[in-house]
């Protein structure tokens, strides 16, 4: 863990120094960037407006203790995730709350409003699931403290600018998890319904307020484009880093032996960022981010979007909506 702490601090140091030396284009680049917003509006070609949901129930207190496919190396992975989630989405609403001010565009003003209801409701549906955690004796608390101690030194010591950054960055990658979870109905097949349906909806909704941070960022965040480019690279090491360490740390909890574990993590991480793995399948939508022109909402909804929708509508109740949602997948 010290090690993982200092080689993020070196990516850091460096990236400083990088930094530095592009502010002397910045003002070019500043330029660049309106002559290209013509061009850019242009590629924008798949929105959808955020729609805040409430009160939706997943029944998590009965979901099993290892609830992908009885696999704790994958239900550690995922729970690991999703711990991230509460304090994490707190962190994006307080990045982009710091530029609401100087927002003068209506419409913009309105997907944010929108984009801070839905994330706190995120939160308050993973801190159900971090409850879950909890009670099978996970050490949740330890997590989220080192969880709020970092956030709290990003928005406290870091710019405004590095923060949207990050946060613009980090819906990016989860809208593209989202994607990649849901478009082949093999990846979440041995998923528990419950957890499954929780997924589905976090997704839908990131795909819905996937560029709100984005145009934020870009409209009146004043950020040096090697600040953006850098913020995704940092954001998917943190992301894969402790969501690996933090799946050791409950295996451990689990009553598994390190053996056990290192086994585990050999067999199992392979189906997550392995050649064929899930992740690496958003390898593509993944490196449009570094390009000059890119806007997240050049990349497609996914293509159920709609029967979950339908399906909420219909019945009222997210898990069916998640099934329904699932089931459409190729």
């Amino acid at each position: 863990m010290t090690l993982f702490i200092f080689i993020c601090r070196k990516m850091y140091k460096k990236w400083q120094v990088l930094s530095k030396q592009s502010d002397q284009c910045h003002t070019y680049l500043n330029d660049l960037k309106r002559m290209n917003e013509n061009k850019m509006n242009a590629l924008v070609k798949y929105q959808v407006d955020p729609v805040v949901r409430t009160n939706l129930n997943f029944k998590l207190s009965e979901i099993p203790r290892f609830w992908f496919g009885g696999d704790p190396f994958k239900t550690r992975m995922f729970d690991a995730l999703s711990l991230t989630f509460p304090d994490g989405e707190r962190y994006f609403i307080e990045s982009v709350r710091l530029f609401r001010d100087k927002i003068k565009d209506p419409e913009l003003q309105k997907r944010v409003a929108d984009f801070i209801r839905q994330e706190a409701q995120h939160g308050i549906a993973h801190d159900k699931m971090n409850q879950v955690m909890k009670d099978q004796g996970m050490p949740v608390d330890q997590f989220i403290k080192v969880l709020n101690k970092i956030f709290k030194f990003e928005l406290t010591r870091r710019s405004p600018q590095y923060n949207i950054a990050m946060t613009a960055a980090a819906e990016h990658l989860t809208a593209l998890m989202a994607d990649t979870f849901y478009s082949q109905k093999a990846t979440l097949e041995d998923a528990h319904p419950y957890v499954r349906a929780l997924l589905a909806w976090h997704a839908i909704e990131e795909m819905e307020h996937r560029d709100v941070a984005f145009d934020v960022m870009k409209q009146v965040g004043d950020v040096p484009e090697l600040t953006r480019q850098f913020a995704l690279a940092f954001t998917t090491f943190m992301m894969l880093g402790f969501t690996t360490y933090r799946a050791n740390i409950m295996l451990k909890y689990d009553g598994f032996s390190r053996l056990d574990r290192f086994k585990m993590t050999v067999k199992g991480l392979p189906w997550f960022i392995g050649r064929n793995g899930m992740l690496t399948r958003m390898k593509g939508p993944y490196l449009d981010w570094f390009k000059k022109d890119f806007h997240p909402s050049q990349h497609p909804v996914i293509a159920q979007y709609d029967v979950w929708v339908k399906t909420l509508a219909e019945t009222n109740d997210p898990i069916q909506a998640g099934e329904a949602f699932w089931q459409a997948a190729r």
